[in-house]
């Protein structure tokens, strides 16, 4: 139950996104290319972060880049 705690949790490290261009899903919604977000949790293939929505979200490595 570790996402229940993920908003009050330290930040992992921070991450700049790099692109919106989703082949599947909608992320340009819930994400700014040229933002730099906090990383709350990551597995490996995901970032959980907080987006734009202020609620955390998991959203692909690709889309991202390490500050």
């Amino acid at each position: 139950m570790i996402h229940l705690t993920w908003r009050d949790r330290e930040t992992v490290k921070k991450v700049k996104c790099v692109h919106t261009d989703a082949k599947k899903y909608l992320v340009n919604n819930a994400l700014t290319a040229g933002t730099i977000y906090d990383v709350k949790n990551e597995t490996e293939e995901f970032y959980y972060i907080i987006d734009n929505t202020g609620k955390v979200g998991g959203f692909y490595k690709e889309y991202f880049q390490d500050i």
